[in-house]
């Protein structure tokens, strides 16, 4: 029989929000989706305080049961996941007649649930991780100095929910453990004090996690892990599982084909219902806290690409080297866009690391590609030139003309075209090295085989695929 967590799963798209479809919306967006349930007898809806920077912070109760939950998300500005599936979630407990309503009615009679959609507006603003304060609250749960933070101790201390759910995103370069895999999801049962001891609160949140990670290995084999549970002394997740409530953290990191987490805010909505579910039938104590431990820990294995065993000639010697290399989000348009910025982030033995993609280059001589003669005189010309003629000829670079160059400068930026443009920066003097940009080309037997343009791969024995990562500085 097909479980209830692939129902939810295959089901999804039915009550996925279409307001959010990306993950820099703002403030006002998510409040809009708040206002917009003001009136529904499903829910009461109050503010409960306000940024340093004076948004407001809403909160959404829902259910009438005995088991009470608290939930919130971007607690780091730029950790968004989450709040996209919150709303999902809301969807789906709103809706009715959809082959749900058992599981509906179960979750509405057994548990009452306090969500916190946005507890960092003003680092969501700005698609940050800390505060306006430049505060990272999750280290401020003793000093209180947000009062972002002070808002969540409050409520803790006076709802004191039975569970809490704190809703993260990681770097997508986490892998499952020593192994090619991404870390779709992580999590972590918060240890309360340095000796990681197991009281019946923090043993609940050990078999919270069994219950979703066993779920979860439907859909992401594999690609599950939970942190190190070192204590923190200063985090909320340690304090709040200290003072009392069962504390699941949930951590959404990266999925192949998934830069906006569309398919991670999927399983955000399969995990979190399903969690609730098991506290609503009375399941979850069935699980086995010692199976926590099978699930393998984070680890920073994992490139976005790695190019193996390149050959580097360097004054009459040459030598193999690997290369991890980073595509790094930068943010523009008011940080409700990104562009990426590719720099070589280790260099020589990575063998006991892994790439998101790799290059085998055994066999391959790694050079910096030529600066075409011709400069441009305006970025836009850079369409008019076909990149697989040039790159066949080790051209990687193109230059501005004076005139076209801006008199303030506009610093780093991007193209759509698959080169890297110059504006003021000089080209590398030699091949990539350690901290310098990801533009350069691999030949084989004198012929370019290869070509890397701000980090982003391009075989010239394949039909060319534009992948709208070029750089410009």
């Amino acid at each position: 029989p097909i479980s209830q967590a692939q129902r939810l799963h295959e089901a999804h798209a039915t009550y996925r929000e279409k307001a959010l479809t990306q993950r820099r919306f703002k403030h006002k967006d998510v409040q809009a989706l708040i206002q917009a349930r003001q009136g529904n007898p499903l829910y009461q809806i109050t503010k409960v305080g306000e940024s340093f920077e004076g948004r407001e912070i809403s909160m959404i109760k829902v259910g009438r049961g005995p088991h009470t939950a608290l939930l919130w998300t971007q607690m780091h500005g730029d950790e968004p996941t989450a709040t996209m599936a919150i709303f999902d979630i809301l969807n789906f407990l709103e809706a009715n007649n959809d082959g749900f309503d058992e599981l509906r009615k179960q979750l509405l009679d057994s548990t009452t649930l306090y969500i916190v959609p946005m507890l960092n507006p003003d680092g969501a603003e700005r698609y940050q991780r800390r505060t306006a304060q430049g505060i990272d609250m999750n280290r401020d749960a003793l000093y209180l100095q947000t009062p972002e933070g002070r808002l969540l101790k409050e409520l803790q201390q006076t709802l004191k929910p039975e569970y809490g759910f704190n809703l993260h995103d990681q770097s997508p370069r986490y892998s499952a453990g020593r192994s090619p895999k991404v870390a779709t999801i992580s999590f972590l049962a918060t240890a309360y004090d340095y000796d990681r001891n197991i009281n019946p609160v923090r043993e609940k949140s050990m078999k919270m996690i069994v219950r979703m990670n066993r779920l979860l290995q439907q859909f992401i084999p594999g690609q599950v892990a939970r942190y190190a549970d070192d204590h923190e002394p200063r985090a909320f997740g340690d304090n709040i599982q200290k003072w009392g409530t069962t504390l699941i953290l949930i951590e959404s990191g990266g999925y192949q084909g998934d830069p906006e987490k569309q398919y991670i805010r999927k399983l955000n909505f399969v995990a979190i219902l399903a969690g609730l579910a098991a506290v609503a039938d009375g399941s979850l104590a069935t699980e086995n806290r010692e199976d926590y431990y099978q699930i393998p820990e984070n680890g920073r294995y994992l490139f976005d690409l790695l190019v193996r065993n390149a050959t580097v000639k360097v004054r009459g010697k040459s030598y193999l080297t690997d290369l991890g290399i980073n595509r790094n989000e930068v943010n523009y348009a008011g940080a409700t866009k990104f562009f990426t910025q590719s720099k070589v982030e280790e260099y020589g033995d990575l063998s006991t690391h892994f790439g998101s993609e790799e290059i085998d280059a055994r066999g391959y001589v790694m050079e910096r590609g030529r600066v075409y003669p011709v400069p441009l005189q305006s970025i836009s010309d850079a369409a008019k030139l076909d990149p697989l003629t040039l790159w066949k000829q080790g051209y990687t670079y193109l230059t501005l003309a004076a005139a076209a160059t801006p008199r303030r400068n506009l610093g780093l930026y991007f193209t759509v075209q698959p080169f890297h443009v110059l504006r003021n920066a000089l080209p590398p003097s030699a091949a990539p090295e350690l901290g310098s940009s990801a533009t350069f080309v691999l030949k084989k037997d004198g012929k370019v085989q290869f070509v890397v343009i701000n980090g982003y791969v391009y075989d010239l024995s394949k039909p060319l695929v534009k992948k709208g990562n070029g750089i410009v500085e």
